[in-house]
This record gives structure tokens, sequence and C-alpha cells, in this order.
């Protein structure tokens, strides 16, 4: 018996792979869904040759037999608009330009390969800014992507950070009523980052973003600090997270999400999809 929810695994991961390589790895190991991040190596929608993001729609929607992987759209490349700053510029920037065109990119690619989703963060604020100030921009700026997305039919799902300057998820729904609740705007939520700054844990933090959360991220993590770990090297209880996710009601992409463990990709896409099945069989149990 499968989870209501469908099971993904982030192409981040997947860095020392040729795109077409990597959903191959994803395909052959039986996943639902990719968490498809734009950027080097795999698709840069600032520079993809024509025909590049049609491509890989029709690579995915091959998958499964046939019946198509859904795609969830990442936006987490770390040096992509900046080779010596990870992430900058960000949406909290002083100047975000060039954050706003990749985003508004990200969109275009996603209503082209019809993803759940783009998921994005806020960034980090910039030394000597005051977070009503960072505030303030996204305040100014959303509205815009958000314009952009509605008009495509795009979904846009902002993730909070450790560190970041909408951090929690209290963060993003504070955000989001100021807002004033755009139904375009939905939340991301990494269980592994619930560990570290939520203070109800993975459990609050899910239950909280049930009403609008469009994009969950799947890793291990130590409640110390925000490392990115495979299942069964942190503390998160991941029948628990299954559970909880089942019980909210969540069909959405849940993907495994390992940034800095590419070196290990295939041993990882194979020992991940298994953890996910035993834990989800406890669950059914």
């Amino acid at each position: 018996m499968r989870p209501p929810f469908l099971i993904g695994y982030g192409t981040n991961g997947l860095a020392d792979h040729p795109l077409p390589a990597a959903l191959d790895l994803l395909d052959d190991a039986g996943y639902d869904a990719v968490a498809l991040t734009l950027g080097f190596p795999h698709l840069d929608p600032l520079s993809a040759p024509p025909g590049a993001v049609a491509g890989v729609g029709a690579r995915m929607a091959a998958m499964r037999d046939g019946a198509g992987a859904a795609v969830v759209v990442e936006t987490g490349t770390r040096y992509l608009l900046d080779p010596a700053r990870k992430h900058r510029p960000t949406l909290v920037d002083r100047d975000a330009g060039r954050r706003m065109r990749y985003l508004t990119r990200a969109v275009d690619v996603a209503a082209a390969l019809d993803a759940r989703c783009v998921s994005f963060f806020s960034g980090v604020l910039p030394s000597g800014d005051r977070p009503a100030e960072g505030r303030a921009r996204l305040l100014d700026r959303l509205p815009v992507l958000l314009e952009h997305a509605a008009a495509r039919g795009v979904t846009l799902a902002l993730e909070p950070e450790p560190g970041m300057l909408v951090e929690t998820v209290e963060d993003a729904l504070a955000l989001r009523r100021d807002l004033g609740d755009p139904p375009g705007l939905g939340l991301t939520v990494d269980v592994g980052h619930c560990l570290v700054v939520e203070p109800g844990g993975v459990d609050g933090a899910l239950r909280a973003a049930a009403p609008v959360l469009r994009n969950v991220q799947l890793d291990d993590m130590p409640r110390t600090h925000h490392e990115h770990r495979p299942f069964g090297d942190g503390d998160l209880d991941l029948p628990a997270t299954l559970a909880t996710l089942a019980d909210i009601g969540y069909q959405g992409v849940a993907a495994v999400e390992l940034p800095r463990h590419s070196h290990a990709a295939p041993e990882l896409v194979a020992a991940s999809i298994e953890a996910l099945t035993r834990a989800w069989k406890e669950v059914s149990a």
C-alpha cells in the first residue's frame, strides 16, 4: 500500500549526474515525483537552449511506465546568481533584480512542466539591515511574483529556512496574512528544519501549515544544527512524520532533500525509498 502523498527525490542530491541519468535512477528506483532544482548542472532557466524544457518534460512524462512523474520546481541552487556569494541576491537584499528574474523564469518553466508549485525562500537578511526592512522588501516583491504566477496557473510555496528572515512556519504564515492570504501562495516545509527551529517540532509545524501546505522536503537532521542527513543519521522520527502527513490529508509531493550527498546518490536514491517504504509499512500496520 502506497501513501496518499507522492514520494519524490530532489535533483540537487544528484548533481554529479547529468539530468537524464538522474531521472533514470529515480525512475528505476520507483519514485513518484521529482523535485527539480533549477540551475547548474541540470537545467538553468536563465540560459537553457530552446527545447530544453520541453525535452525534460517529455522525459518526466515517460517515467513510471508512461504514467509520468509529478514535478515540483525548487530554486535553491547555491551560486547560480553570484559565483562569490551563496544564494545572493535574495528577495530580502536591497537589489533583488537577478533573484526576481530567476524566480520569474522558474515560474515559466513550472508552467511548461505542469509542476505542482515553485518552492522558494526569503533569504538571509543582509548585515546591518533591520528585519522590518527585509520584511518590507518581501511585501513589495512577492505580489509581483504572485501576479506573474497566477497568470500562468502556477502556485508558489514559501519555504522557511533556519537563519533566514522567514525562519519558521509561523513567520511564513504571518507574512502570508500581511499579503492578504493570497490563494496562490502556499508553504514548503522541510521536516529536518522543524527539528532545529520549530517550537512544536515536526508534528506541530506540519499541522500549522496544513491548510496551505503545497510541498514537503524529507531529510534527517540533528536537533542541534542545520545539516541535511540521510534517514537514520539524525533525530527525525520518520514513521511519525509520515503518519502526520497522512493525518492532515496531504496529497502533494514529499521529496527527499539531500543537497550535500551527490557523491553517494545511487546508494542514497535506493536507500531512501527503502527507508520510506519501511516507515510507511509501520504506519499502515
